[in-house]
């Protein structure tokens, strides 16, 4: 909480993942919803339609929460039946799909059993999540101005990954920088450890923003 009080005014969303909402639960959303600054509620829940399902409405249902997320792989009646749960919901928040995890490369989805390039595959997982009535996807930008050529451009892609040149890509294989990330097509920007992990968060979110104002 006091990150986010500290970068609260420079940032869009604040997202939470896994961790967090690991550790507290649906209080970490209900406090940051109290900043007033929208809430990107990246669980990547993939298990059977009618479970997913349940999730996404539960998690729609929370203050705040503006992107959730289900995962690609989950197949396209799990996608479908995420998207039927809050279809009649006002003001629901957007539905993404992820597609594949920006730390994999061509081999290390190789060795999974995902076959050929990352892009085709991102693409193709793309389109199913729009078929499925999906409002968008997160993938990397290595990635995102061929789905924007898929897919339209009322479709939305999140790119995690970003790294601007002075940060390390830490387990990330599939990175961009903002102004490449942007320039590729991408509607939103998630960046994580390179402003989580600086000496100075706030000096490093506005370092970020510099970037993007220089791309735009």
């Amino acid at each position: 909480m006091r990150m986010a009080k500290r970068l609260a005014g420079l940032v869009g969303m604040f997202k939470i993942g896994k961790q967090l909402f690991t550790s507290e639960g649906p209080r970490a959303v209900e406090r940051l919803a109290k900043l007033e600054v929208g809430i990107f509620l990246d669980l990547k829940f993939h298990d059977i339609p009618n479970t997913v399902a349940g999730a996404v409405r539960a998690a729609a249902a929370l203050p705040g929460v503006r992107l959730v997320t289900v995962h690609a792989l989950g197949g396209m009646a799990m996608m479908r039946a995420s998207a039927t749960a809050i279809a009649g919901r006002k003001n629901r928040p957007k539905l993404l799909a992820v597609t594949l995890l920006t730390s994999m490369d061509e081999q290390a989805m190789r060795k999974v059993g995902i076959l050929g390039p990352p892009v085709k595959r991102v693409v193709r997982l793309a389109q199913l999540a729009k078929a499925a009535g999906l409002d968008g996807v997160v993938a990397s930008a290595q990635e995102a101005a061929a789905i924007r050529a898929a897919c339209g451009s009322g479709f939305l892609i999140v790119v995690p990954g970003v790294r601007p040149q002075w940060a390390s890509r830490g387990d990330q294989a599939r990175v961009a920088t903002p102004a490449a990330a942007i320039e590729a097509g991408a509607d939103y920007l998630v960046v994580g450890r390179p402003i989580t992990a600086a000496k100075n968060p706030r000096a490093a979110a506005e370092e970020v923003l510099r970037e993007i104002s220089a791309s735009v």
